[in-house]
């Protein structure tokens, strides 16, 4: 059971993924400013967080050098920060279902920073070196796979007709909107896969894994405050009420940013940045699913077999 403890915890962060991406997509559908939002989750995450990092890592010997607090200020920066914004930007210009295919980018953007980082090797002339660049391969071909193949679509009528789809926003209506928020997904992704990279040698640090995140989505959130001030001027844009809105927040706050940021760096320390990565397909599989049941978005069998073969061979090479 211990060898088996990662991969449970990386099924289960992929299922909250999935969430995150359903319902910030239908937060940010219903006007809430996706800067904003980032605010509120790391703000969320920090205060969920800070009792239990507090209480449960008080006896741990981790001292917090001012070196060492730059250097996780600038990850906070470079990762989470920006990562998140550009995410939120770009899902306001496509969809929840396009938004987790395109972090099937993520595996193959992880091991290549890696590579080139030193902090992964290959060996082409090993079989598990060969393994490693195909699952890579394979990953990167999966944004390109959900875009160009589809078949027979699949009908979920589980639930009642009468369910409406959340429309997408004015600006996701066009051609060129999309490709605006697919470059920006990108751009996510690949803070991400560096935010993924940097968490190694700071955990090595710093191995006080519940302040570390704490301390990441305190600094994530004091940027985004000043990221979303600069964008947004309008007071009533801050404004939360009892609805999906708040709902969104406090789960990509609490359960997302709190505890799988803490699951994903505890995975990290023990099977490395790529083996984390490795698992990102997952999630669009399970968010394509929920998409159609929930929204009635089309899910087309070529797509799912495909990415189910992708995902396959990414965790198992």
């Amino acid at each position: 059971m211990e060898r088996h403890k990662a991969y449970i915890a990386m099924l289960f962060i992929q299922f909250v993924y999935a969430g995150m991406a359903l319902f910030s997509k239908a937060a940010i559908s219903k006007g809430m400013n996706p800067f904003v939002f980032v605010v509120y989750r790391q703000a969320f995450a920090s205060l969920a967080l800070a009792p239990f990092a507090f209480f449960l890592e008080s006896s741990k010997e981790a001292p917090l050098s001012y070196t060492l607090l730059c250097k996780i200020f600038l990850v906070s920066l470079s990762g989470i920060t920006l990562s998140l914004n550009l995410y939120y930007v770009a899902i306001n210009y496509t969809s929840a279902t396009f938004a987790a295919a395109t972090t099937t980018l993520i595996p193959a953007i992880t091991f290549f920073m890696a590579v080139l980082l030193r902090m992964e090797s290959i060996s082409m002339k090993h079989l598990y070196g060969v393994a490693k660049v195909l699952s890579s391969l394979t990953s990167l071909s999966g944004a390109l796979v959900f875009a160009l193949v589809k078949g027979p679509s699949i009908n979920f009528n589980w639930f009642p007709s009468n369910q409406r789809q959340i429309p997408h926003s004015s600006s996701s209506s066009t051609g060129r909107d999309w490709l605006k928020g697919s470059l920006i997904m990108i751009s996510a992704n690949t803070a991400w896969a560096l935010w993924l990279i940097l968490q190694g040698p700071i955990i090595k640090q710093y191995p006080a894994k519940l302040r570390l995140t704490t301390l990441q989505c305190f600094f994530s959130c004091i940027l985004s405050a000043f990221w979303a001030l600069a964008f947004e001027r309008n007071p009533s844009a801050w404004k939360i009420g009892w609805d999906i809105h708040l709902l969104s927040v406090v789960y990509c706050g609490v359960i997302v940013t709190g505890i799988t940021y803490w699951l994903q760096v505890w995975a990290i320390e023990k099977k490395g940045p790529v083996f984390t990565a490795s698992f990102t397909p997952l999630s669009l599989i399970i968010t394509a699913v929920f998409s159609a049941i929930m929204w009635k978005e089309a899910i087309y069998l070529g797509r799912s077999i495909s990415l189910s073969i992708i995902h396959f061979i990414s965790v198992w090479c």
